[in-house]
């Protein structure tokens, strides 16, 4: 047997693998486009087969697409959402800006599964029935990225949060010096900082789930340009209707589709939001460092797990490693939305054409923030432990506890406590006693951490 067939299209002949269930215009892309070795995602490629069977059971409900036909293509495509087949998607994400590439990569792949079937699909006449690549792809990004965020991001940051919530009861009596401008400040408890982390967490939910909302109105239907040339005016609706039907999820059709078409704006809206959730993550990680920076010349406040040997010359040595990992992967998210910004921009007229970049790049950062959050919480804030000696002993010698002093003796006064404090070394309280008139039960009553954690006046 030869080690390739002859495929033909409209510009002419092409050799392709024997055994490739793709075809003539699936191989013209991957001869093109040597460019990353990074296919399309493969929850990508999965959205598009959602769409290629809503698509097939809206024309055979409107009478366009015989039921024979409909069923060997939802047969087909049923394979590849459940992950058959995923090796026959080898085009590479940075091709035609519309993917169109991939639109006829999935098309000629059911074709092909459907004739071993049986059953004569034509990948153009028949899977790409009422479609274009130009509301395909977007809406692919759409579901693709939408979906990612509901069944893989959102459950891995409310798993952070609860992991914070649990370690944030904890630690509410536990007392440590607070920082700004990573210089001593008034107390806080470890618990308030834990909390600071969660509601962080619990905003950026909050603002993910906005976006879901815009990404949930599809420009399918909208075929070439948006004014849905080619499709049936009731083919949305039933689009609609099948995909609902599959997913669960409350898709709406787009009611302007070239919105959808010649603009990204809900997928990079939705980008900057993944940002925000990297640079929450990136918050957490860099404080994490610090509080278990040393253990004898750092803060030394908490010790993390301790998961490898940190040192290829200097034994004993443990460094911070999840922390690290995650903020390296929150800079990649960052940069990655720095890319769809600038693909955002690529609408020209009724098509954007940066559109696999930003379907590729919404998934990429989905699955980096999902990783990094469910390390972070399972590898570092389950099991870090507190250093209580430190925390105690810092808080208590800490000047800036004069702070109290200010409504009593006035700013002057306490400046000049403080600076004796940190000159001599002493306990502020007991310059304090010296100095303000104050006496030693009023001191400890004003200046007790605990109760500066509260706010208020003593």
């Amino acid at each position: 047997m030869s080690e390739f067939r002859t495929e033909k299209d409209s510009l002419g002949e092409v050799r392709v693998p024997a055994e490739a269930l793709w075809g003539a215009q699936t191989q013209r892309a991957i001869d093109n486009f040597p460019v990353s070795g990074r296919p399309m995602p493969p929850e990508f490629i999965v959205a598009v087969a959602q769409i290629k069977r809503a698509s097939a059971q809206a024309n055979a409900s409107l009478g366009l697409l015989e039921p024979g036909l409909r069923d060997a293509i939802v047969s087909a495509c049923d394979r590849l959402v459940d992950g058959d087949f995923a090796d026959q998607f080898p085009v590479d994400r940075y091709q035609t800006g519309s993917g169109t590439s991939t639109n006829m990569n999935v098309n000629e792949v059911i074709s092909a599964i459907a004739r071993l079937q049986g059953a004569e699909v034509h990948p153009n006449d028949h899977v790409n029935m009422s479609q274009s690549s130009n509301d395909v792809i977007p809406t692919a990004i759409h579901i693709s990225s939408l979906l990612g965020v509901k069944e893989r991001l959102l459950p891995a940051l409310s798993h952070l949060r609860g992991v914070l919530y649990e370690r944030e009861a904890e630690f509410s009596g536990q007392v440590k010096t607070g920082r700004t401008h990573l210089m001593d400040a008034t107390p806080v408890t470890l618990g308030q900082e834990l909390r600071t982390w969660r509601e962080q967490i619990a905003a950026a939910e909050r603002r993910l789930e906005h976006a879901m909302k815009e990404l949930a109105a599809l420009p399918q239907g909208g075929t070439a340009v948006g004014t849905g040339v080619n499709a049936a005016s009731e083919f949305a609706g039933q689009f609609i209707k099948f995909l609902k039907s599959h997913t669960g999820y409350p898709f709406q059709s787009l009611e302007h589709k070239f919105t959808g078409q010649s603009a990204v704006d809900a997928p990079v809206a939705l980008s900057s939001q993944l940002r925000g959730v990297a640079v929450t993550l990136t918050k957490i990680a860099n404080d994490l460092r610090w509080m278990n920076s040393g253990p004898i010349h750092g803060l030394a406040e908490i010790s993390l797990p301790a998961l490898q040997p940190g040192s290829s010359i200097m034994p004993g040595k443990v460094n911070p490693v999840i922390p690290e990992s995650v903020a390296m992967a929150s800079a990649q998210v960052m940069g990655l939305d720095s890319a769809v910004a600038i693909a955002g921009q690529s609408g020209n007229f009724q098509l954007n054409v940066m559109l696999p970049l930003v379907g590729a790049n919404l998934l990429d950062m989905i699955g980096l923030l999902t990783g990094a959050s469910t390390i972070l919480a399972d590898k570092a804030l389950i099991g870090f432990t507190v250093n209580v000696d430190n925390l105690n002993a810092g808080v208590g010698r800490n000047p800036v506890l004069v702070t109290a002093l200010n409504p009593e003796i006035g700013y002057s006064l306490a400046a000049e406590i403080a600076k004796e404090a940190y000159r001599t070394g002493r306990p502020v309280i007991d310059v304090a006693e010296e100095r303000s008139g104050l006496s030693r039960k009023r001191l400890e009553q004003l200046m007790d951490p605990l109760k500066l954690t509260r706010g208020g006046l003593a």
